[in-house]
């Protein structure tokens, strides 16, 4: 099992660290390389990959799961906030919308082989999604906008990428080909963009850093429980949600805290550390994964 879980791991930790090096190195601005990523590499991945994803119970089920990870930590922090005299616009969103892109795509790729590529992609798109509408809901009060959501390039992909897959519409070959070969670029630069960030840790957040990653957990395992219990899925999504509703914070979350000034240091601290504490959490997650299911 150990050897499994290594085997797993490895890849995406080796490219995580060697974008850990080129931080340090070259200390490259990746905020251009992110935006290209997001609104160009990241859609064409959305779109070749839903395009094609078979629809039906299992999607659905899947689908609901999402949301129900996603929105669930949210409505357990209200209690947690109060208890704890923490902020909940500060704290509640790491919480709830984690990294399903950096990490969880080519994690379950690794994981669970090819065949995980398109639930995780829409693992992706349910959060991101919820983030941009639901997230940015929470913390924006009346700037919020919500049709300036409808020009963001991964939600227009997304509903092209349903349309055509209903609709039995096949895209042109070489007109797929070009879009696969740009979103087959995606997931490395996510890593090597996760490890140039882990080069901004400040030590001093390592309390809050250990904290929200504490929540994280506690959240995500009840959220898991709920999933177990009333939505069927089989064994493989299972073992993805598992993963999928305990991952570490997603970098988004602080780009939307500093932009709002909702306590941007602190939720730094918190993406940064979840992160970098997946070296000791994933290999205990993906053990209790193939363990019980």
């Amino acid at each position: 099992m150990l050897e499994k879980v290594v085997s797993i791991l490895f890849p995406v930790f080796a490219v995580v660290i060697a974008g850990f090096f080129v931080g340090k190195g070259f200390k490259p601005d990746m905020r251009h390389i992110n935006r290209i990523n997001i609104d160009l590499m990241v859609p064409c991945l959305v779109f070749t990959t839903l395009s094609v994803m078979p629809m039906g119970g299992e999607q659905n089920a899947l689908f609901i799961a999402a949301v129900i990870a996603v929105l669930l930590p949210g409505i357990l922090m209200i209690p947690a906030c109060k208890i704890l005299n923490i902020s909940y616009k500060t704290w509640a969103p790491p919480q709830m919308f984690r990294n399903s892109g950096n990490l969880a795509i080519p994690l379950f790729g690794y994981a669970f082989g090819a065949s995980a590529e398109a639930p995780a992609i829409l693992l992706f798109v349910v959060s991101m999604m919820l983030h941009i509408t639901v997230g940015l809901a929470l913390l924006s009060n009346s700037e919020y906008r919500f049709h300036q959501i409808f020009k963001m390039p991964i939600l227009i992909a997304a509903l092209l990428a349903l349309m055509f897959n209903f609709s039995g519409i096949i895209v042109w070959k070489p007109l797929n080909d070009g879009m696969v070969l740009v979103g087959s670029a995606a997931v490395p630069v996510m890593l090597i963009s996760l490890g140039v960030q882990l080069t901004a840790i400040q030590w001093s957040g390592l309390g809050v850093g250990l904290l929200s990653t504490a929540l994280s957990l506690a959240t995500g395992a009840a959220s898991f429980a709920v999933i177990y219990f009333f939505v069927p899925l089989p064994p493989e999504h299972l073992r993805m949600m598992l993963l999928f509703a305990m991952l570490p914070p997603a970098v988004m979350n602080f780009l939307f805290a500093e932009r709002f000034q909702v306590g941007p240091d602190k939720v730094a601290s918190m993406v940064l550390f979840g992160n970098f504490l997946t070296i000791v959490t994933l290999p205990a997650l993906l053990i209790a994964a193939f363990a019980w299911f």
